[in-house]
């Protein structure tokens, strides 16, 4: 039992810490380990495309390789919105309250320019989800993209409140980053899939 008269000791400091650094914040490699499982879930997707593709007899993609100009115009912008992102955490490293609020919230428009533009593709597309393989798989790994892109905008937008609310310091701001690292793997795998779904098709 602690005696009732004796003292804090002064070196140590008046408030608990509020919370971990970056390189020792559990959260951090929490998301690595959803990235890996989530990556792994879109190269086997990937992988099922190509083999189905090589399998297939007759032209690949039935329907003709596919319009570049929305998927181009969706690249840039998801591009654009990592850098937007990119540019919020590094803002929030140097104490700079407004860079943070600026970077998160056009990363935040940028990503939903992106989705808006990617259902106007879906509608226009002449196959549905259950029309042949193709249209199965194309729905399958550009549906579940936008899944986690719903997800990323969900998280810039609480990441962007906090911001605002000015919960982010020099110190702190563990997740910030991870917010940050999940939106960046967002634009990778759409890198992946602009590749394999758009490009190849007219590359072959």
């Amino acid at each position: 039992m602690l005696d009732a008269n004796a003292t804090l000791d002064p070196v140590l400091p008046p408030v608990l810490p509020v919370g971990g650094q970056l390189r020792h914040s559990t959260g951090i490699w929490g998301m690595w380990m959803l990235i890996g499982t989530e990556a792994a879930l879109f190269a086997y997707l990937l992988f099922s495309y190509f083999y189905i593709a090589s399998q297939h007899e007759g032209t690949w993609p039935p329907f003709g390789p596919p319009e570049l100009t929305k998927a181009s115009i969706n690249t840039v912008l998801l591009l654009a919105s990592s850098g937007c992102a990119w540019w919020a955490e590094r803002g929030a490293k140097n104490g700079r309250r407004g860079v943070v609020v600026a970077g998160l919230l056009s990363a935040l428009l940028l990503g939903a320019a992106f989705m808006g533009i990617q259902v106007s593709e879906w509608m226009n597309k002449p196959f549905r989800i259950d029309t042949d393989p193709y249209g199965s798989l194309y729905f399958t790994i550009t549906g579940l993209h936008m899944m986690h892109v719903a997800v990323g905008l969900l998280m810039l937008a609480a990441l962007l409140l906090w911001a605002a609310l000015g919960f982010f310091t020099e110190r702190r701001h563990a997740a910030l980053s991870v917010g940050v690292l999940y939106w960046h793997f967002v634009d990778a795998v759409w890198i992946a899939v602009y590749s394999a779904l758009f490009l190849a098709p007219h590359l072959s």
